[in-house]
């Protein structure tokens, strides 16, 4: 196959393949989106050995070619996974088969892409478990939004009625995980929770009076950061979650009631190294609707 020339319809939604059952399940996810969004789907997998698989490693060409003709086999079959997922809707979709290491090969490609899909585990190369690790490094330092999926199927017929919700700090950090999450709840016609948490250090030593003046400082903050997005989307209703509570606990309970949660990388109290640590680790691997991670200095490509 050739070399990732992407279609010149815009900047391609990527999504990482192999052969777990989440990446099937990210191939049929990313085909929703890229419908939604008009954007083309490129497909791809790495069959490169592993950086960590050994110093003295060398394949045969026969080996070779054994590799390349099983990534095609798989993306035959992620190919037909998302074709299914939009019956009767127009899709244009690329494939790739790259004997570059995978974490590599997203980074490079995230320059130019609307967003990276990654299972939120899968197999690397000669089929090895990787236990996240790949989604982990993707998220961590793409250079465009990744969308996190899981090998949980959701057979609630109406999943697609459910609000999308977003994490919201009150800092810079969190404005573009906000445009996106209102870009994606116009275009799938549902609702946007918008959850801001505020246990800052110290915030449960306050007395009652103080309280009250945190909890409406902190609703007028959050007000203030949905203010221009409220009227660029008019068409999305929005609520409003205003609690003292940690970040991530908060946004795992709300999410198990949504179809899709949204957060920024990290920012100001209690999302603070939200994406960089255990509290992103957790959220990552067990969050169970599909999740998008935004960075703040990511350019969004529409």
């Amino acid at each position: 196959m050739a070399e990732h020339h992407f279609p010149q319809s815009g900047p391609p939604i990527i999504a990482a393949i192999d052969s777990s059952a989440c990446s099937y399940q990210a191939a049929a996810w990313a085909a929703l989106d890229a419908v939604l969004h008009r954007r083309p789907l490129h497909l791809l997998i790495a069959v490169g050995i592993p950086l960590d698989f050994g110093r003295g490693a060398a394949l045969s060409a026969a080996d070779v070619e054994w590799m390349r003709r099983d990534g095609e086999r798989i993306l035959v079959e992620a190919t037909r996974i998302a074709r299914e997922a939009v019956p009767g809707e127009e899709l244009e979709l690329t494939t790739e088969v790259t004997f570059e290491n995978v974490i590599p090969a997203l980074l490079d490609r995230s320059e130019r892409a609307r967003m990276l899909v990654v299972g939120s585990r899968g197999v690397g190369a000669f089929h090895r478990r990787v236990p996240g690790s790949v989604t982990t490094a993707v998220v961590r330092h793409a250079q465009c939004p990744v969308a996190v999926i899981h090998d949980i199927a959701d057979t609630d017929p109406d999943r697609g009625e459910r609000p999308v919700v977003v994490g919201v700090d009150g800092s810079s950090n969190s404005v573009p995980a906000i445009g996106l999450a209102f870009e994606e709840a116009s275009l799938r016609k549902v609702s946007l929770t918008a959850l801001h948490t505020w246990s800052d250090a110290g915030s449960l030593d306050l007395p009652w009076s103080g309280w009250e003046t945190a909890r409406e400082s902190e609703e007028a903050l959050l007000a203030e950061q949905l203010a221009g997005l409220r009227e660029r989307y008019p068409d999305v209703p929005v609520q409003r979650i205003t609690t003292v509570d940690r970040p991530a606990r908060a946004l795992l309970e709300e999410s198990a009631n949504a179809q899709l949660l949204v957060v920024g990388s990290h920012g100001r109290g209690g999302f603070a190294g939200m994406m960089l640590g255990s509290t992103s680790n957790a959220l990552l691997h067990s969050v169970q609707c599909p999740m998008i991670v935004v960075r703040n200095g990511q350019r969004h490509r529409s």
